[in-house]
């Protein structure tokens, strides 16, 4: 099989590097001159100023441009979650190096308070009063004991038909708690999920609570220098297991015979291909626009207020706490993570559109950054496929959602990787064909 992918984020550099581990032909090719696309790391800060059209240089204060690597598409990850199971199984870990993120906060009646994940922050939290502290508390011990396998532990709830705001009655959980819980915890982006069954947000929880219990400060990661990390890890990766990168090669034309695709031409030439993996720029004609998702970065002199000083921290707005239909995120990070000058701090707000004035829709995460001394504002268009690429054997990720972690991002590659292959992504079956394709070169 010969898998041929047009790169515009860290989601095509990902399948890129599992197929070549999995022993499948990799071309990668990108129409940038850079990694990682729309989702890329800026450096040095005067290209951020000419990305964003902005007159000028950076002002002296802001040090060297090149001690800066802006994220335009900024996402943690989860310490136990789907792209760090990634990581390890690929070993892209040799390539990067993480560093916890210090505070996960969440936003209430216009303060912010940490999010309280375990038996003991929950009692000490001031987000609760004593008696929600107490059904909170038993409500974590509910999640923790919960085993899918073991109907002991379900308390006569069941896991494929009880809705969780059934399960939150139960535990008679107030508004706010439902709140931080399903935002905060879970990380949903709006309340559908609570007339959803109630065992996938139970293991979303879990899997906060676990990624947590590794570091202790948080359940985030980041790399050190920036996203843009990432998709050079996983191109490293491809050329190890004999992929191919090609930087700086226009698309023109996607060929197609008899409804498939059998190659990619680019600068006169067609590269033959039996699949291909696209971001939705390539094919503006097989993807409709679901939505918008306005980003500003922040140029920071300070950490944010009541957050203890953090070096680096997750804010999520719950949506009804400012009356909207989805939630409003900040991520912050800082020289610490070798991203900003010394003493300087980037804060990246995001959200879904919601109407007219995008900017007025964020102004409760902005009040928190104050001040700011200098925004960076995009908005941009979501996209999704029109269809599943069986056919056409054309597979098209998604765009980036409004998230701070990569949990939706994982969720498209796995779903693309079973278009592609027809069977789940198996972490454990991965294992073993890596170790029956490449076990005893290894050895050697």
């Amino acid at each position: 099989m010969v898998v041929k992918t047009c790169v515009n984020s860290e989601k095509e550099c990902i399948l890129s590097g599992i197929m070549s581990v999995n022993g499948k032909k990799v071309l990668h090719m990108d129409r940038n001159s850079y990694y990682g696309g729309e989702s890329a790391s800026i450096t040095p800060l005067e290209d951020l100023y000419k990305r964003f059209n902005l007159p000028g240089s950076p002002p002296e204060s802001m040090g060297r441009g090149r001690d800066w690597n802006v994220d335009l598409i900024p996402k943690f990850l989860m310490a136990n979650g789907q792209l760090v199971k990634m990581l390890l199984y690929t070993e892209v870990t040799r390539y990067l190096d993480f560093k916890v993120i210090e505070g996960s906060f969440v936003y209430k009646g216009g303060k912010i308070y940490k999010v309280p994940s375990t038996e003991a922050e929950a009692l000490a939290s001031s987000l609760m009063g004593l008696f929600e502290k107490r059904r909170f508390r038993k409500f974590l011990v509910y999640v923790a004991n919960f085993d899918e396998n073991d109907a002991r532990t379900f308390e006569g709830v069941d896991p494929k038909k009880t809705t969780m705001r059934d399960v939150y009655k139960k535990f008679d959980l107030g508004q706010d708690v439902i709140d931080f819980t399903g935002h905060a915890l879970a990380l949903y982006r709006t309340d559908d999920y609570l007339d959803q069954p109630c065992h996938e947000t139970i293991n979303r929880i879990k899997l906060y609570s676990e990624s947590l219990a590794r570091y202790g400060k948080s359940p985030y990661l980041y790399p050190l220098y920036g996203l843009g990390e990432l998709p050079q890890g996983f191109a490293r990766l491809s050329a190890i297991y004999g992929g191919t990168y090609m930087l700086n090669k226009p698309i023109e034309e996607i060929v197609i015979e008899n409804g498939k695709v059998v190659g990619v031409k680019s600068e006169g030439e067609v590269a033959r291909c039996k699949q291909l993996i696209c971001d939705p720029s390539y094919v503006s004609d097989r993807v409709t626009k679901v939505g918008q998702v306005i980003r500003v970065i922040c140029i920071l002199s300070h950490p944010i207020k009541n957050t203890n000083d953090a070096n680096s921290c997750q804010i999520i707005i719950p949506q009804n706490q400012v009356n909207r239909k989805s939630d409003i995120y900040v991520c912050m990070i800082s020289s610490a993570h070798n991203v900003a000058a010394q003493g300087k701090y980037i804060a990246i707000v995001s959200t879904t559109v919601e109407t007219a004035d995008p900017e007025r829709e964020i102004k409760p995460a902005l009040d928190l950054l104050e001040p700011i001394e200098q925004k960076f504002v995009s908005i941009s268009d979501l996209f999704a496929p029109t269809d599943l690429g069986t056919e056409s054997q054309i597979f098209i990720s998604r765009t980036y959602d409004a998230t701070t972690h990569f949990e939706t991002t994982c969720d498209d590659i796995k779903d693309i990787y079973k278009r592609m292959m027809g069977s789940d992504f198996d972490f454990e079956e991965m294992k073993r064909k890596k170790n029956d394709i490449y076990g005893e070169e290894e050895q050697q």
